[in-house]
């Protein structure tokens, strides 16, 4: 499905997204209640743009049980958007009774990545539409990782037929952070199966880069998308915007630097 260039639907910038010239939106489920969906997002569906439902707490990743209401509100905002697919990300946020308040890595080791792909059925068979997952940006690397992070996601779309949502600033903060490998992670993924993609703002503090959702787009994480078109047309590219909302030119720019790399 082509999506084209979009945004992040917040309600601090709605009446923003509204104005900007943008192909779709997605909005984070765990804002929204099915029942009294914004006006601002019906108004978008009218238009005709796709809404996209993106998730923050399934917890795929974690060795408890995915919780059955959360995948049903997920589905339920799915239905009521008419989307084409949902997502969430490669992760866990909780573990013995606690919430973590972030998006944890994984381990990426073959027992992990069982108990991700058994949440992720059991999720799948819940939701009236596909399930798409996102890579993390990660601080730290957990010991005895047995396979790099492209080979656990090519491994888990084979595994559970989903798709995923490839977050270049996210990819971006781990080649800066753990020395990722940009161009062998883009080519071990399997980009057919591809959704579409997310680019955010980020600093560095004492040598650390953040990806905040707070900042301005680097040209180095532009950069990285382009390496991703070099290899595949995107279905869709979509910026994340979560805190320090900007004025309406300067998003507006940032969405132009990306259909400037679109091409």
């Amino acid at each position: 499905m082509k999506l084209g260039v979009g945004i992040g639907w917040r309600s601090e910038i709605d009446l923003t997204v509204e104005r900007l010239d943008v192909d779709f939106v997605e909005v984070v489920a765990e804002n929204l209640h099915v029942g009294h969906l914004p006006e601002s997002v019906l108004l978008l569906r009218e238009r005709g743009l796709p809404v996209l439902p993106h998730a923050v707490s399934l917890s795929l990743g974690g060795a408890e049980p995915v919780d059955a209401g959360r995948v049903a509100h997920l589905g339920a905002l799915a239905e009521a958007l008419d989307a084409p697919f949902v997502s969430d990300h490669v992760c866990f946020v909780r573990a013995g009774g606690l919430d973590s308040g972030h998006l944890m890595p994984l381990p990426r080791t073959r027992d992990a990545l069982d108990v991700l792909v058994a949440n992720v059925k059991a999720a799948q068979a819940d939701l009236p539409v596909p399930l798409a997952l996102e890579n993390v940006a990660a601080l730290l690397e957990w010991p005895d990782g047995e396979l790099t992070e492209g080979q656990f996601l090519a491994d888990l779309v084979e595994r559970t037929d989903c798709l995923l949502l490839i977050d270049v600033a996210n990819l971006y903060a781990n080649a800066r952070n753990l020395g990722t490998d940009v161009g062998r992670f883009l080519d071990e993924i399997p980009l057919e199966r591809l959704a579409y993609v997310h680019v955010a703002g980020g600093e560095e503090h004492h040598g650390v880069y953040h990806d905040t959702h707070a900042h301005a787009v680097l040209p180095e994480v532009l950069d990285v998308l382009a390496q991703l078109c070099e290899r595949i047309d995107p279905p869709g590219v979509l910026l994340e915007r979560d805190d320090d909302y900007p004025a309406d030119a300067e998003l507006a720019g940032e969405l132009a630097a990306i259909r400037a790399v679109l091409g």
